[in-house]
């Protein structure tokens, strides 16, 4: 299918979180493009049955990407015919920004931004043998030293259908001061094809400033969307709040999800998303106490029931 980069809201492939319980959600609240949590190419190359599950998609997620990582060329070859037998992708994306040392430790996720010809290639790689509608990029705006222009340079000349471009370094981690969005907006004026920014971006005047500020074609949320899917809703229509009512509404339907993808054992990883729906909330802690002691699906929904009978909002978020 077809996308219209405009004003496009993504949510972020984030480990740990956005599974396909959590995007089916995100998508509800209208989540343009769903990104699957970040899948590793030497996995993916060899079946492994885990990672076969984790790219396992909603019927809602339409448009739908695959994020992969590696540093291998043949390894992404071999990632990319598995991607090519699986329908319902529209999108093969390249991790080329994640920081943590266990992927950039090994050469892959921000480590390829020390090398912009093997990360050309790899993106060659990519086109050369996907047969999906698009290909991506997620990139940072550097290792350790600022180099946006020619990270956006190098992937749209490899043939990268848009990128999306996270406002920080390697070395800059996730501190909020270093976010910078001048960089983005230098990128976003180099390039013929759209770009999609992301970074601190957790709110509806947050995503419009930065669209203004960036003149991005869209916005790529993920931590600003854990405990608020809802979040793309309110971008789309202005809106700074949610009632109780939709919060707990939106926190069952999760819940539910999570059990009929995880079976049972969905109630133990659900507490994270517990504790994060309960933010700001009256009780919060204590109930973040209670639940983490809970295995069992039935009481979980009764504990769940219970607090937001009793809650009330003390602060947005």
């Amino acid at each position: 299918m077809d996308i219209l980069f405009d004003n496009t809201l993504m949510l972020a492939p984030l480990a740990g979180y956005t599974d396909l319980p959590f995007r089916s959600v995100a998508k509800q609240f209208g989540a343009d493009i769903t990104v699957s949590e970040m899948i590793s190419a030497h996995a993916l190359a060899h079946n492994n049955a885990k990672t076969l599950k984790m790219i396992k998609k909603s019927p809602l997620e339409s448009p739908y990407s695959v994020q992969i990582a590696g540093n291998s060329i043949e390894i992404i070859e071999r990632s990319v015919a598995v991607l090519n037998a699986l329908e319902g992708i529209d999108i093969i994306d390249l991790n080329c920004g994640c920081p943590a040392p266990k992927v950039s430790g090994h050469g892959s996720g921000s480590s390829l931004l020390k090398d912009l010809a093997l990360l050309s290639a790899i993106l060659k790689t990519i086109k050369r043998n996907s047969n999906k509608r698009y290909m991506s990029a997620k990139v940072r705006i550097g290792f350790d030293q600022k180099i946006p222009l020619e990270i956006a340079k190098a992937v749209e000349d490899a043939g990268a259908d848009f990128i999306v471009v996270h406002g920080r370094t390697k070395s800059d981690g996730y501190k909020k001061e270093k976010i910078d969005y001048e960089s983005i907006r230098l990128m976003k004026q180099s390039l013929s094809i759209p770009l999609i920014a992301n970074g601190e971006i957790d709110s509806f005047e947050k995503a419009k400033e930065v669209r203004e500020y960036t003149g991005a074609d869209g916005v790529m949320i993920g931590r600003g969307a854990i405990g608020k899917p809802w979040i793309f809703h309110q971008i789309r229509h202005n809106q700074s709040s949610v009632s109780l009512e939709v919060r707990k509404a939106v926190t069952m339907e999760h819940f539910e999800q999570m059990l009929a993808f995880r079976g049972d054992y969905g109630a133990i990883m659900f507490r994270k998303q517990l504790h994060a729906y309960s933010k700001g909330l009256a009780g919060a802690g204590e109930f973040r106490d209670r639940v983490n002691h809970i295995a069992d699906p039935l009481q979980m929904r009764e504990a769940i029931e219970r607090f937001f009978c009793a809650t009330e909002i003390l602060e947005l978020f």
